[in-house]
């Protein structure tokens, strides 16, 4: 999120990796390789957020949210685990926002 929504340098890192992402889709494509990004939300058992956030950034982040809820490790790991799959031979090249709909696609 923070590639589209402009972070300074922590943003731009993240803009990065998404370009960096589509070469290596590119290029390993044809190798039968599929490369993504998945880009997590607020998610609140992790060591980023560690759970510490004042009560009101935690309610404005659950609140930008089509689900009322914040993310789980789950949520991730589930997406990853599709991607790794048989089933997702023909995505690649992708960024896949997993944050409850907090951040909509252009």
């Amino acid at each position: 999120m923070a590639a589209d929504q402009g972070a300074g340098s922590y943003g731009a890192v993240k803009a990065g990796l998404v370009t960096w992402n589509l070469d290596l889709a590119r290029e390993l494509g044809p190798r039968g390789i599929t490369a993504n990004v998945v880009s997590p939300g607020y998610i609140a058992d992790t060591e980023f957020f560690r759970d510490r956030l004042p009560d009101t950034r935690r309610t404005d982040l659950v609140s930008a949210t089509a689900t009322g809820r914040a993310g789980a490790s789950a949520d991730i790991a589930t997406t990853v685990a599709f991607l790794a799959s048989p089933e997702a031979r023909h995505i690649t090249g992708q960024v896949l926002h997993v944050n409850g709909g907090a951040y909509g696609t252009r």
